[in-house]
């Protein structure tokens, strides 16, 4: 039994890799690398398990991709500063706790990234929105049908699957597979 769920659930990653729209995951690490080469700043958020692919996204671009380098990328989590986000959440609402961040720090063309499973994360779509209304370009990460998250985000990527986990699976591969792009790139440049 567990050796055919091992085998069944492997076989449904490699079918959801094969269709990722690869040509839209281009598009994103041109996107990053461009914000790279203008020195803007990333932010990055999501909650739960999307919450730990954002953190990771930034460790290992900040870490992975700048290591070495003079010039380094400028990666923020916004989910990775607790007592800022208790205190929105508190004081505001947990829907505030990402947007109230970005006001403090986002500038005019600036990059926030939204990953949401589901795509229907209320707190990561109104960071989103922000980014949209005061001249951010906004990306997403996102799985099932994309939900909100893919019709706001200007750059959405949905990975085709109706399953979290394998959602959140294809996630940390594709941000793993940004940062070793990331760091070909820069190392032959």
């Amino acid at each position: 039994m567990v050796k055919n769920f091992a085998l069944r659930y492997i076989s449904e990653l490699k079918y959801v890799m094969e269709n990722i729209p690869l040509d839209i995951f281009e598009h994103l690490v041109n996107v990053i690398m461009d914000a790279y080469e203008e020195q803007r700043s990333i932010f990055v958020m999501g909650n739960g398990g999307s919450g730990s692919a954002a953190s990771h996204f930034a460790c290992d671009i900040n870490k992975g991709a700048s290591m070495g380098l003079k010039k380094r990328f400028k990666v923020f989590c916004l989910n990775d500063n607790m007592p800022t986000m208790l205190a929105y959440a508190n004081d505001n609402s947990y829907e505030d706790i990402f947007v109230e961040q970005l006001k403090n720090f986002m500038r005019s063309k600036d990059i926030v990234i939204g990953i949401s499973g589901s795509g229907n994360s209320k707190n990561v779509l109104k960071a989103v929105e922000y980014a949209n209304e005061n001249g951010g370009e906004s990306l997403a990460f996102t799985g099932f049908d994309g939900g909100e998250l893919a019709k706001t985000a200007k750059m959405p990527l949905i990975v085709p699957i109706s399953d979290m986990q394998k959602v959140e699976d294809i996630h940390l591969i594709l941000i793993h597979m940004m940062m070793q792009i990331l760091c070909e790139r820069l190392r032959e440049g």
